[in-house]
């Protein structure tokens, strides 16, 4: 649905100050039907990549195809029918304060100079979607965070894109609001088929409704892939980073050293992947070789629908049974092909 070829976004400098590269060298996919992430801390040049998409910022060089069409070359005239079919719902909402629900809804739909009727049509319509048709008639300051973001998602479909573009929409909401929120993007990809850009610094945000991720680091794409395996075997330290953020880490260092001080025995940590049983598996291998355990710390997370997450265990039994094993090829087997990597603690 969108591809950026090594696109470019050098800000000129100003005064003392030198010109500044916001975006450098991007080349991106986005599957046609996804919910594509972009995460990265403030200043990774996310923001901008998301301007480039739909040409409120003019690149520097390389260019954007959406559908089909590179946009890079185009005139303002020229951009104005390919612009309507990319939607836009922002941090701040930016809405209307003076204008309702309905107003706010309908107003890019009389800019686009389509008859009364249909605009009408439109915009009731994309208030039945998100779930406000019995607040058309409120004025923003009346509503909620969350109802606002709402109306902000309705004026995006009532043009019927076939591009949403998400530039931190749930930042500025509380969890319980952000999961509403995340929840009908999700409903706005599946039921009605839109391409969806979401750009955020929550890697909560990605795991929960993203079907892919690319990583930026200094204006650049550090690692992009399927979601699921972003998360299960991340490439790069910033990925690495924003990992640790919502998925329970391994335990290592003054934990791993607690955990020793409570429970005695040996330790193996499990990587927790969807392709495998790691329960029946496990335990049948510990029934195998006379051995009993206690779980001491883990956790289980989904990503994409899927689980992911480690469980440590504290083995019980003689010393020549443990050794035997953790050095069953099963076993090896079992605890390092989830993920690429195995823990042990003695």
């Amino acid at each position: 649905m969108i591809e950026l070829r090594n696109l470019s976004k050098t800000f000129p400098g100003t005064g003392k100050s030198a010109p500044f590269t916001a975006v450098d060298d991007v080349s991106l996919t986005i599957p046609r039907g996804s919910v594509f992430g972009v995460i990265g801390h403030s200043g990774a040049g996310k923001s901008t990549l998301l301007r480039l998409i739909n040409q409120l910022e003019r690149p520097t060089s390389g260019s954007v195809l959406v559908d089909g069409q590179d946009l890079s070359g185009l005139s303002e005239r020229r951009l104005r029918p390919h612009r309507r079919r990319i939607g836009m719902v922002f941090q701040q909402f930016n809405l209307f304060n003076s204008r309702t629900v309905y107003g706010n809804t309908a107003y890019p739909l009389k800019l686009a100079g389509l008859p009364r009727a249909e605009v009408r049509e439109r915009a009731e319509q994309a208030l039945r979607f998100v779930g406000l048709a019995d607040l058309a008639r409120r004025h923003p300051e009346q509503l909620s965070g969350g109802q606002r973001q709402r109306v902000g998602i309705a004026r995006a479909l009532a043009a019927s894109p076939k591009v949403l573009l998400s530039d931190e929409a749930t930042s500025a909401l509380d969890p319980e609001t952000t999961g509403e929120v995340l929840a009908l993007l999700k409903r706005v990809n599946e039921e009605l088929g839109i391409t969806i850009v979401l750009i955020t610094h929550e890697m909560d945000v990605i795991r929960r409704i993203c079907d892919r991720v690319a990583v930026m680091d200094g204006g650049r794409v550090v690692e992009t892939g399927d979601v699921y395996e972003v998360f299960a075997n991340p490439q790069h330290p910033t990925t690495a980073a924003f990992v640790r953020s919502v998925l329970p880490e391994q335990p290592a260092g003054e934990t791993l050293e607690r955990l020793r001080e409570r429970h005695p025995g040996t330790l193996l940590t499990v990587p927790f992947r969807h392709d495998g049983d790691l329960g029946r598996d496990l335990s049948g291998l510990l029934r195998r070789h006379g051995l009993d355990f206690s779980l001491v710390s883990g956790g289980i997370s989904e990503v994409g629908r899927r689980p992911l997450g480690s469980v440590t265990l504290e083995l019980h039994g003689a010393e020549a049974e443990v050794a035997a094993f953790l050095a069953d090829p099963q076993v090896v087997g079992l605890t390092s092909a989830t993920n690429g990597r195995r823990a042990v603690a003695a």
